[in-house]
């Protein structure tokens, strides 16, 4: 039933579309237009102005032909930079840049998918509920669509986001993530004449990460710093230091323990200095913890799995839940109550000019998706 040069046509014409985070008005556009013969109700919500985007996210309901409840759809509608410009190339099946922009397949992919399963239930008349698709802004850039998304407008109690690779997973486990940034203030001091009235604020963070646990701490707890700023030239004693991090968990007390941690160790570092050279108001410490998402963790016998497995079941396949070290939408409509199974589109690379997706991968997608559709519309959950 897939239509596979329709498909491929519909995600080059998106890729094709710049839409890099903030600027996802032309895409938008572009899927109301491509969405206008199935009469849906089109709403774009109030989150421009707090994410600082052109346009809000997109929600178009489709009226259903069952009586079955709201299912929710989702894919994102922004991409990472170089995101401008992209000129798809096409061979042997799959799909790639011409090597100097990101492709996009992430999360083209799953619009293209999605628009085309569409097309799918219309052409066959096929059973389906009322379909709720959300297409967020800003998710590359912190989840921020998801996070000020309209929620009033959305009634499905679950759904899928089509938002990783795996074509044979549904990902029901993802962890919850923290993001931590610690300020150092030293003192400033020319540092070949006077280095003895400074206080060097690299030093004093360095000593600090050095004593932390980096990386995969266990099987389901991660912890990195990933930005370390500070100096302005090498002959002044540096006296700040910004240093940016995240902890990862799946499970919640891991993830305040691992968090803390890392904040005591910069008090340490800096209470010893004050012991040793008696001194009260500097070095100094601004510490700023944020909660970037909460944990999911969908049981295997939820709906979302279960129509998943069936439906890769009537097509002669397996689909296995799955559980990740990343964030998505997903995790956002979880602490909004929306159960969100993650579907995969084969999209491989993401995030580099390396990009690529197979042709057949997005088919076999699009075939799952149908399925589960038309399962939950005729209420075999």
């Amino acid at each position: 039933m897939i239509d596979r040069e329709r498909l491929a046509a519909t995600f080059e014409k998106l890729v094709r579309i710049d839409s890099v985070s903030r600027e996802e008005a032309r895409i938008s556009d572009a899927i109301c237009h491509m969405v206008a013969s199935f009469h849906p109700e089109i709403h774009i919500d109030g989150a421009s102005e707090p994410t600082g985007s052109d346009t809000g996210n997109l929600i178009v309901k489709i009226a259903g032909n069952t009586d079955a409840q709201p299912l929710m759809l989702n894919a994102h509608m922004d991409t990472v930079e170089p995101g401008c410009g992209v000129e798809p190339r096409f061979s042997e099946g799959i799909f790639t840049s011409r090597g100097d922009t990101i492709l996009g397949a992430d999360d083209k992919s799953a619009i293209a998918i999605i628009l085309e399963v569409l097309q799918v239930l219309k052409e066959n008349n096929l059973a389906h509920g009322p379909l709720e698709l959300v297409f967020t802004i800003c998710e590359e850039i912190g989840l921020l669509g998801a996070k000020n998304l309209d929620y009033k407008k959305i009634s499905a109690p679950f759904g899928y986001a089509l938002d990783t690779s795996d074509t044979d997973a549904v990902i029901t486990r993802a962890p919850g993530a923290n993001q931590v940034e610690i300020d150092v203030y030293g003192k400033d001091a020319h540092a070949g004449a006077d280095p003895e009235r400074g206080i060097n604020a690299i030093f004093l963070a360095s000593q600090a990460i050095a004593g932390l646990s980096l990386g995969r701490i266990d099987e389901e707890t991660t912890c990195n710093i990933g930005v370390f700023e500070a100096g302005a030239a090498t002959n002044i004693v540096p006296p700040h230091a910004r240093i940016r991090g995240e902890v990862r968990s799946h499970d919640e007390a891991k993830l305040a323990e691992v968090t803390k941690g890392i904040t005591e160790a910069f008090e340490r570092v800096v209470e010893v200095y004050c012991q040793q050279h008696s001194v009260d108001d500097l070095p100094r410490l601004e510490t700023s913890i944020r909660k970037e998402f909460s944990a999911t963790h969908i049981p295997e016998d939820h709906p979302v799995v279960a129509l998943a497995r069936k439906a890769a079941s009537g097509l002669g396949r397996e689909v296995f839940p799955q559980r990740t070290g990343g964030g998505s939408d997903a995790n956002i409509f979880f602490e909004n109550g929306i159960m969100t199974g993650v579907l995969g589109t084969g999209m491989t690379d993401i995030h580099s000019t390396r990009e690529s997706i197979r042709l057949e991968d997005m088919v076999k997608s699009a075939a799952l998706l149908a399925e589960i559709i038309q399962l939950h519309g005729r209420g075999e959950a």
